[in-house]
């Protein structure tokens, strides 16, 4: 009977893990109006096009102009990903590479996309390693209305405040409706 229960119970937790990945929200959304995502989807660490613009932006005379374009690099090789240099963890690399939506692409060759402030996506057509002049003036391209967008103003939550007289009174949580009450039964 133990045995049927743990086996059930692992069986519940495997079969429910994908809904779990897909309710991860993508990680370019905290990058929504506030930089502009360079991501690159490469079958390997090894990557020439990977390794080329990982040794380009770190480059420090490169920093200036990066920083001006406000650019953030997403590297994804197999299923593995890092922003900004730090590890993402795996149900954030796979939200992010669903929100991508880019469907079959090439086997063996990297993808390069460029994400606007806006959200749109560009991708950056290259054959092998792609210059980071060639990122810049992708970004330069961009519409004027991309370059104007801003950070959405996250939601302020509403203030639970007290009456003058109701000393006492404990206020309710933002967001938190009261259980309604049960009837007894004897």
């Amino acid at each position: 009977m133990f045995i049927r229960s743990l086996t059930l119970a692992v069986l519940s937790v495997v079969a429910a893990s994908p809904v779990w990945a897909a309710d991860e929200v993508s990680p370019l959304a905290q990058d929504l109006g506030k930089n502009r995502p360079l991501i690159v989807i490469a079958p390997s660490t090894a990557d020439p096009t990977l390794v080329s613009l990982k040794k380009a932006i770190d480059d420090p005379a490169n920093k200036k102009d990066i920083d001006e374009r406000q650019l953030v690099l997403y590297e994804v090789a197999q299923t593995v990903g890092k922003r900004a240099g730090k590890w993402m963890e795996q149900p954030a690399t796979m939200a992010l590479i669903r929100g991508l939506k880019l469907g079959v692409t090439p086997e063996g060759k990297s993808t390069v996309i460029l994400v606007g402030k806006d959200g749109e996506q560009k991708i950056l057509e290259h054959d092998g390693p792609i210059a980071l002049k060639d990122v810049f003036s992708a970004v330069d391209a961009l519409p004027a209305s991309e370059k104007a967008a801003v950070a959405p103003a996250p939601a302020a939550p509403p203030e639970a405040k007290q009456a003058k007289g109701a000393k006492g009174a404990k206020a309710e949580k933002a967001g938190k409706q009261a259980a309604p009450q049960k009837d007894l039964e004897d």
